[in-house]
């Protein structure tokens, strides 16, 4: 029986859009899975639209999976220097029917093929992403690999 496909995650903090997709595209990555509550931002191309597209053309689907997002009392927790209020939080919030239904989706979507899921955190030891990975791979027994990009 073949293994299931590794499960990627990637921040985007400090880096920029071609920098993410190249590493994407070495990884072998089809599908990004952002898993952010707010998918805009304030960095060139990492807002909805403009990641959906950039990923388009770089031969990468694109699915936003908001309820897998980390409620706004966890990311303050994250920014105020506590992750492990956020983690708290997160466990808490994933115990809602929406979220649990995203965690399904993800769950099917990443052990048919090359999946990432993204969030904005550098370190994913300080982003909810991990927490998604975790309990994906609780059920699926994939490989997690955490993609590291360079600077921007």
């Amino acid at each position: 029986m073949a293994l299931p496909p590794a499960l990627f995650t990637i921040g985007y903090e400090g880096s920029t859009l071609p920098s993410v997709l190249d590493l994407l595209r070495e990884a072998g990555v089809t599908l990004l899975i952002d898993v952010r509550a707010v998918a805009a931002s304030r960095k060139p191309g990492f807002s909805k639209r403009l990641l959906a597209a950039g990923l388009a053309e770089a031969g990468i689907d694109y699915e936003h999976l908001q309820p897998l997002g980390t409620p706004k009392d966890g990311r303050l927790a994250v920014r105020a220097g506590h992750p492990e209020t956020m983690r708290r939080i997160y466990r808490t919030h994933m115990t809602g029917d929406a979220p649990r239904a995203a965690l399904g989706r993800a769950t099917s979507l990443a052990g048919d093929r090359p999946a990432c899921l993204l969030c904005f955190e550098h370190d994913p030891a300080q982003c909810h992403r991990r927490l998604v990975a975790e309990m994906i791979v609780a059920e699926t027994g994939q490989r997690v690999v955490d993609l590291v990009p360079g600077g921007g």
